[in-house]
């Protein structure tokens, strides 16, 4: 896992992408500040990807693997942008590293290789981790 991951080109990975789901959070972030449920946070995450035609699906639930064998056992990520990026919203005073292993951890059980982690409760701003492998 790599924070900085780039492509073949030496771009980002899915780069004009990540922009995007950054300027939602970031204009969330704008009109709502910070002291909401994570809850609150999502909903709003999802007007505002409808608003700016972001495609995104909510709440589904992803299957995982293991040895290639798919399990039973699902995972539920907040959202799944551009049908390749994770979106894992918090809204809590600092990201946990618990946080950051279960992004990159549905990373790896759904074999997508890009993970935004979003904290709406870190003032002042918003904060993104960037997860890619």
């Amino acid at each position: 896992m790599n924070h900085g991951t780039h492509g073949p080109h030496g771009n980002l990975l899915y780069a004009e992408e990540t922009f995007r789901i950054r300027g939602v959070a970031f204009e969330v972030y704008r009109a709502m500040g910070a002291g909401f449920l994570e809850a609150v946070y999502q909903e709003c995450m999802a007007i505002e990807f409808a608003a700016q035609q972001i495609p995104y699906s909510a709440m589904q639930p992803l299957a995982l693997s293991y040895k290639g064998r798919e399990l039973h056992q699902t995972y539920v990520p907040d959202f799944v942008c551009f049908d390749r990026i994770v979106v894992e919203l918090k809204a809590t005073r600092e990201i946990a590293p618990e946080h950051r292993a279960q992004t990159i951890n549905y990373l790896h059980g759904a074999g997508l290789k890009l993970g935004l982690l979003i904290n709406f409760g870190a003032t002042p701003g918003v904060r993104i981790e960037r997860f890619a492998l």
